[in-house]
């Protein structure tokens, strides 16, 4: 990432669609900045084309030939004389090939540089790095090349164990074994699963914590050394390691791990020389907290950190990304109630969560003080199979956390869309269960509870 002389950007190509799209668009109006978006030919008709400026299709609907094409997106930039880029999250975030090439042709990527990009992406790297400063993490082996290898780490660290893809994200390249008859048949299985979906088989073994919550903190860092949080975020909720529910502040954790947690995520962001916004996942048990690894990009439940904080994420990267300093300390910032964000997925929980696509015909959305509802879905859009299921963020804010279970439920009620299946009911089902509200859960939440999820 590279300042902008000094300047704030005129205009800023947003590479990505849905919600996170109309976000970045309506965050640079607010600024006075003129947005380009890019479309494939299957969302011509889709909001993002027509909140911004400007508008350009990049390619058919398969997103390697339109999202996640480098070139297509750098002649865009060129042809509308963009000087960032915004990646969102999803597509191309994440890739420190594409943020190498903005930085070659003189673009601002609104994110990390790439070279802590791939330090972050290889988890095996960043565990050394925040270790050596006193971060504690997972304990686990290097990267294994060898079936003999393997059984001497295994045999060393204990079961359970986990199996994790160095390059890996959002859930894949990821096995639990019990037992060591287990462990090589999953290691060759997760080694394929690593290359085709990382193009790195590189893989490597962790402890496997089986009763344990997942909390992760929101970091903002910008050129000039200064880094803060924006507290915790609760993300136990999950399926097959994908997030559901998210919430701030994080139920049950005492006041004393609370802190240490967040001194670990600002320590680990100064290790790596991080720029940007970014967050730093941790995995709790009944005592002690390990850092598992940072994402470098903003987050899909980034809406929960706002609410509490009063200020706008998006914003505050694309001004550290201009070269601006952050302006305030971590004093400044006060973290007032709770904040709970549902995701709305286009997904059938009674079919093992099949994707649902259809033409959308809204009902009812909900609305009032509190509830925000950050979509990119309107009457008449078709949702098709080609791209991730997230219809929505569903987010409410209250004075505490009852209040916001409460907020969250009517919500949800008034969440109705005819002509798919979505995940809205399954949320609602969760945020009424009694150990939901009373906090007492961890990621194994859903097949303790709702084994029928």
């Amino acid at each position: 990432m590279r300042p902008y002389n000094g300047r704030m950007f005129k205009k800023i190509l947003v590479a990505n669609r849905g919600e996170i799209a109309l976000r970045v668009i309506e965050a640079c109006r607010e600024m006075g900045i003129r947005t380009v978006a890019v479309f494939s030919e299957t969302d011509r008709n889709s909001l993002h084309v027509r909140l911004a400026d400007e508008a350009y299709c990049i390619g058919p609907a398969p997103a390697r030939q339109s999202y996640l094409n480098i070139a297509a997106l750098m002649s865009t930039a060129e042809i509308a004389h963009a000087e960032a880029i915004h990646p969102g999250y999803g597509f191309l975030a994440e890739d420190p090939h594409f943020v190498e090439v903005c930085e070659e042709s003189k673009v601002v990527f609104v994110g990390p540089r790439h070279e802590t990009m791939i330090q972050s992406g290889k988890k095996l790297e960043c565990k050394k790095a925040v270790s050596a400063a006193g971060v504690p993490i997972v304990p686990g082996s290097g990267a294994l090349k060898t079936e003999e290898e393997l059984l001497s780490e295994a045999r060393k660290l204990g079961f359970p164990l986990i199996f994790k893809a160095s390059a890996g994200g959002g859930g894949r390249g990821m096995r639990v074994v019990q037992n060591e008859p287990e462990l090589l048949e999953k290691f060759h299985a997760v080694k394929r699963e690593a290359e085709a979906a990382f193009g790195d088989p590189t893989v490597f073994l962790e402890k496997y914590i089986p009763v344990a919550r997942h909390v992760e903190v929101q970091i903002l860092a910008d050129m000039h050394g200064h880094v803060v949080h924006w507290g915790e975020r609760e993300c136990s909720i999950q399926r097959r390691y994908q997030k559901l529910i998210e919430e701030s502040s994080a139920p049950a954790l005492t006041k004393e791990m609370r802190e240490a947690i967040w001194a670990a995520a600002v320590k680990a962001a100064e290790v790596l020389g991080y720029q940007n916004a970014g967050t730093v996942e941790f995995l709790v048990d009944e005592s002690n907290f390990y850092m598992i690894e940072i994402n470098a990009r903003i987050q899909v439940e980034h809406p929960v950190s706002e609410m509490r904080v009063g200020k706008n994420l998006i914003q505050e990267q694309i001004r550290v990304a201009a070269g601006e300093k952050l302006g305030y300390a971590q004093k400044d910032i006060k973290l007032k109630g709770h904040a709970i964000e549902c995701r709305l997925n286009a997904e059938d929980p009674s079919k093992n969560f099949a994707p649902s696509t259809g033409r959308i015909e809204i009902k009812s959305l909900p609305g009032g003080n509190g509830v925000r509802f950050d979509s990119h879905i309107f009457s008449g859009m078709d949702v098709t199979p080609f791209y991730d299921s997230l219809l929505a963020k569903l987010v409410v804010h209250a004075e505490d956390r009852p209040m916001a279970i409460a907020k969250m439920g009517n919500a949800l009620k008034r969440f109705q869309i005819e002509g798919i299946k979505t995940t809205a009911p399954l949320c609602y089902e969760i945020l009424q269960h009694p150990n939901f509200i009373s906090g007492n859960f961890n990621t194994r939440f859903l097949e303790k509870n709702l084994p029928g999820a």
